[in-house]
């Protein structure tokens, strides 16, 4: 916890460094709805009822909300107009869910070298993310109490994490997923036309490809 009150008073002195109040006020909303979007994702896990809108809702809380702080104020420091910063913070609130989804898809369909972590974590540790969400709508009576036993931590095994991502296969889960994350990406990417053109709307736009296409 101490280590947590400094982490959180450094980051606060960098926060007004910069001497704007701007910056200051978007960082410090963008850190109370992340605490909040942390929070209940702690109160939906283990909870297979947690509908695809509320995952939606949380993603958009504990992720996107800082991809489209850091976005807005790129824009605040550079001095642009309203409609710039508003572009930019669309942009990174978009490309943050769509990097939480594919996030969500690869901890079912990568691999831990590529990964850097064990694949299956998020569903031993019964988080609920939109693949498990898709195959349990999708799933028989017997999968998707495959599905509640294993998201309460009563199927925990090797065996387990097989069987849910032969059942992810089948329900067209992880794919699903990853579509929906192209569709935020090019959304982001959408979110980008009124800002002109140039190298730095190249390395957005490249981002945003990187993020849907990676595996890691």
């Amino acid at each position: 916890m101490m280590l947590g009150d400094f982490l959180f008073s450094r980051a606060f002195e960098l926060m007004v460094e910069d001497g704007s109040l701007r910056v200051l006020k978007i960082l410090s909303t963008a850190s109370a709805v992340i605490a909040e979007g942390e929070v209940n994702q702690l109160t939906a896990q283990r909870r297979i009822e947690t509908s695809e809108e509320r995952y939606l809702d949380i993603i958009g809380a504990k992720t996107a909300a800082l991809f489209a702080a850091a976005c807005r104020i790129a824009a605040v420091v550079a001095e642009r107009d309203q409609a710039v910063e508003e572009s930019l913070d669309a942009y990174g609130r978009y490309l943050g869910i769509a990097f939480q989804l594919v996030d969500d898809a690869i901890d079912y369909a990568s691999d831990q070298a590529t990964m850097g972590k064990d694949a299956g974590d998020d569903f031993r540790d019964g988080k609920v993310t939109l693949p498990v969400i898709l195959a349990h709508a999708r799933g028989s009576d017997a999968e998707r109490r495959f599905w509640r036993e294993a998201m309460e931590g009563h199927r925990a095994s090797d065996a387990d994490l097989e069987h849910a991502m032969a059942l992810l296969g089948k329900s067209d889960a992880i794919a699903d997923t990853l579509e929906r994350a192209r569709h935020y990406g090019q959304r982001a990417i959408d979110a980008l036309a009124g800002v002109g053109s140039g190298p730095a709307k190249a390395a957005l736009v490249e981002a945003v490809e990187f993020a849907v296409a990676r595996a890691y």
